[in-house]
């Protein structure tokens, strides 16, 4: 089926017909122009002449001895008239009725001259008229009325074809709109070019795109010009590049969340199976309690990141803040993990400031920040190692870091390790959204979280947090 509503079709419905109309209306005008440049020397060239013979002809009048030499006078003006291939000249009588004209012969008919009847109205006895004579042919005449006294010879007409006028005056437009349509054909060969060089990318943009939404991330657009559309272009496989490595992303974070979704399952399935074959054995009884009650915590732990992040994807993560105190919360979350890192030989490092910080916060979002910090640092830290925890105060806000020796971050993963999903090391248990719902957090609570880290060194996480004055 063919598009109808395409690029091409509205440009060729707005702009090419907005210059196509202009264009036309452009000609029409210049055809009045010229029309009456022509018809107005030719009015003006006909005005000439009848003057200059009307007032020979007064002269003769004057200096006659009589009429009949008068008349005589007049039928050699006429006879002699030297521009009989260009015009005619007539001698019209008091009735109205042609007398003599240069071609010798007086109209055997009488007709309608509207500039002798113009002129006999006129202040200055002069009358102008084009049209069409009774043979169908286009004229252009002018009357002039004489001051003699003389019934035969009242007023002196000039009359001239316009046919030919009207042909100059058809090739000079037949000129102008050959133009017109070497403009107009210019136009479209140009405006078809560039229009092909704007649909053809976004084709391929809309193509690739139909492709993206079944799952194809291979494609990629030439960037062939550096303007909005190569930008666009630019813009599209960049995109396209994010899509391909948030989908990569997601395939890992599927399997990392399934694995570590089984593990703790498998765990509490078979510590469940274990205790309940060994009812009496209290020793094996209390060794499964212990592993199922870590293992369900572990459980509850990221079913809450991912509840937040999918708060965080529909919009719904929403913050219940009030005035906190900052150490308080921080004091909290080493002495939840204190016991944790003893049980796995490693050491947190923590003086409790004396001093009171107020935030103007969520106190259970940042407390959730910083049992995730201090998490990772136990998780990535090996054993002996220790977390070092330390409160940089400012005079309008405050910086706690959170620093372990591990295993460290590489730099090619450290952009990218608030990334949703992201995970640096798959060798440690994790759903890889932990830090990027902390970073929500910080940065609804108009803060930021910075990580910085040298591979197989340490790791360092500092929150920043603007102070209640």
């Amino acid at each position: 089926m063919a598009r109808r509503n395409t690029i091409a079709n509205k440009w060729f419905l707005k702009s090419f017909s907005a210059v196509l109309i202009v264009l036309v209306l452009l000609d029409i005008v210049l055809y009045f122009v010229f029309r009456s440049y022509y018809y107005s020397s030719v009015e003006s060239t006909l005005r000439g002449e009848v003057n200059v013979i009307s007032t020979v002809l007064t002269r003769y009048y004057t200096g006659s001895g009589g009429s009949a030499t008068y008349s005589a006078e007049i039928r050699r003006t006429i006879e002699g008239f030297n521009k009989k291939d260009r015009m005619e000249l007539m001698m019209i009588n008091e009735e109205g009725r042609v007398t003599i004209t240069s071609s010798g012969f007086a109209p055997a008919t009488v007709y309608e001259m509207p500039d002798y009847e113009a002129a006999l109205t006129s202040e200055n006895g002069t009358g102008s008229y084009n049209g069409y004579q009774p043979n169908g042919e286009k004229v252009m005449a002018v009357t002039v009325l004489l001051d003699i006294e003389d019934d035969n010879y009242c007023a002196v007409r000039v009359i001239s074809s316009l046919s030919k006028v009207d042909m100059q005056l058809g090739m000079t437009m037949l000129f102008i709109v050959a133009v017109s349509g070497g403009v107009i054909l210019l136009m479209l060969t140009l405006g078809l070019y560039f229009i092909k060089s704007i649909v053809h990318p976004l084709r391929q943009i809309s193509n690739n795109a139909q492709k993206i939404a079944r799952g194809d991330f291979s494609v990629h657009i030439e960037e062939k010009s550096d303007d909005e559309l190569g930008e666009l272009c630019h813009v599209f496989n960049y995109m396209v590049s994010e899509l391909k490595n948030s989908e990569s992303i997601k395939n890992d974070f599927i399997s990392s969340v399934s694995h570590e979704l089984r593990t703790p399952l498998t765990a509490i399935k078979g510590w469940s199976e274990t205790v309940a074959e060994n009812l009496d054995d209290k020793e094996t009884a209390k060794k499964g309690m212990h592993v199922i009650s870590e293992e369900t915590g572990r459980l509850s732990q990221m079913v809450e990141e991912l509840l937040d992040f999918s708060r965080m994807q529909g919009g719904r993560f929403y913050l219940n803040k009030e005035n906190m105190d900052l150490f308080a919360e921080l004091t909290d979350a080493v002495i939840i993990y204190s016991e944790k890192a003893r049980l796995e030989n490693k050491t947190i490092l923590y003086d409790e400031p004396q001093a009171v910080v107020t935030i103007y916060g969520d106190r259970n979002r940042i407390r959730q920040v910083f049992i995730n910090i201090i998490d990772n640092a136990i998780k990535y830290s090996s054993a002996g190692g220790q977390i070092a925890i330390s409160v940089i105060l400012d005079k309008d806000e405050v910086t706690i870091a959170v620093e372990d020796d591990g295993c460290g971050i590489a730099e090619s993963d450290l952009a990218k390790i608030k990334t949703k999903f992201y995970k640096a090391n798959n060798t440690v248990r994790g759903s890889g959204i932990g830090l990027a719902v902390a970073e929500e957090i910080i940065t609804s609570h108009n803060g930021t979280l910075e990580i910085k880290s040298e591979l197989g060194k340490y790791t360092r996480a500092e929150i920043t947090l603007p102070i209640v004055v």
